[in-house]
């Protein structure tokens, strides 16, 4: 884990990427390889669900191996509520944001009062809990979950992956700037400081309970609007996205991207989705070859993949 409070953003960078993703669809169509346009779209909603982890255990340290409860909810909520012919995306997705949210700052008001392995457990006891409860509603599919009739509403069609794709992407580029700016502002430091030596920043006079349940309660927000995109990609809701295995994953992705580097879970989900689509093609034990290279990662890479960028930059400024 990296130990700078400021998170720099290379706007030229940022740009030359964006321009990138804004015409891989045009691309991917003229090669009529269309299948890759809902993949990347895939790619890009696991990034952001991993961005709102990354957020929460790289900045904020805390270890949370319950995140997939807030992730899972986001897209329950869109589903239950277009069961409930409320199928707009502008009322859907913020109450999916709103719901995970308040999930996040419940679970958070009683979890953010442990430390360590204690946290982790209650963190991971809260959304085994959740995850059972959606089990349970066998209203709104129980075990087989709920399928969706069609796309939420967003004023414009969206029933074609491009259009998604396009949706997608400007979320997570908003979700990213969102993220830089946050940690960069003073919260943000402070979280981060937090994360360092709370005994000391508590020291200071800053209400730690309260920067930590904030940090908390905005990372499950976010994840929940990831999760409304999942249920709009999928066109289905399970319990399975709530469940441990998942937050573990999400875990995965964000400690291969890089813990507390600002684009460590875009970089870790991309490259693990990535890993995954690949290696099945080849073998159906895909997940031992996935796991030698992510422990060959992890083993020379310590800090990530992202740490690369970092080490770059300084060769090129020495």
């Amino acid at each position: 884990m990296q130990s700078t409070l400021h998170h720099r953003l290379s706007p030229v960078g940022a740009l030359v990427l964006l321009a990138i993703l804004m015409a891989f669809p045009f691309g991917a169509s003229a090669m009529e390889q269309e299948f890759y346009i809902g993949l990347a779209s895939r790619l890009m909603i696991f990034a952001l669900a991993a961005t709102s982890l990354n957020l929460v255990l790289g900045f904020g340290g805390m270890i949370s191996l319950g995140h997939a409860a807030y992730f899972g909810t986001g897209a329950y909520t869109v589903a239950i509520l277009m069961e409930h012919g409320i199928n707009s995306a502008w009322v859907a997705w913020p109450a999916a944001i709103a719901v995970s949210a308040l999930l996040a700052a419940l679970i958070g008001l009683i979890s953010l009062r442990t430390r360590g392995v204690y946290f982790i457990m209650i963190t991971l006891a809260f959304a085994q809990m959740v995850y059972y409860l959606f089990v349970s509603l066998r209203a709104y599919g129980g075990d087989d979950g709920l399928s969706l009739p069609a796309r939420s509403v967003t004023g414009f069609d969206m029933s074609s992956d491009t259009a998604f794709y396009y949706v997608v992407l400007t979320l997570l580029a908003f979700t990213v700037f969102f993220v830089h700016r946050l940690v960069n502002s003073r919260f943000g430091r402070v979280v981060q400081a937090i994360r360092e030596n709370e005994t000391r920043t508590e020291a200071i006079g800053y209400p730690v309970f309260r920067y930590k349940l904030t940090c908390f309660l905005i990372g499950g927000g976010m994840a929940g609007l990831a999760g409304a995109l999942i249920a709009n990609q999928n066109m289905l809701v399970s319990p399975n996205l709530l469940h441990w295995t998942q937050s573990g994953m999400l875990m995965v992705m964000v400690i291969l991207g890089g813990v507390g580097y600002l684009f460590g879970g875009v970089i870790g989900a991309v490259a693990i989705l990535l890993l995954e689509e690949v290696l099945s093609g080849y073998t159906v034990h895909w997940q031992l070859a996935l796991g030698v290279l992510l422990l060959a990662v992890v083993m020379l890479l310590p800090d990530g993949l992202a740490s690369l960028l970092r080490h770059r930059a300084a060769r090129e400024q020495s």
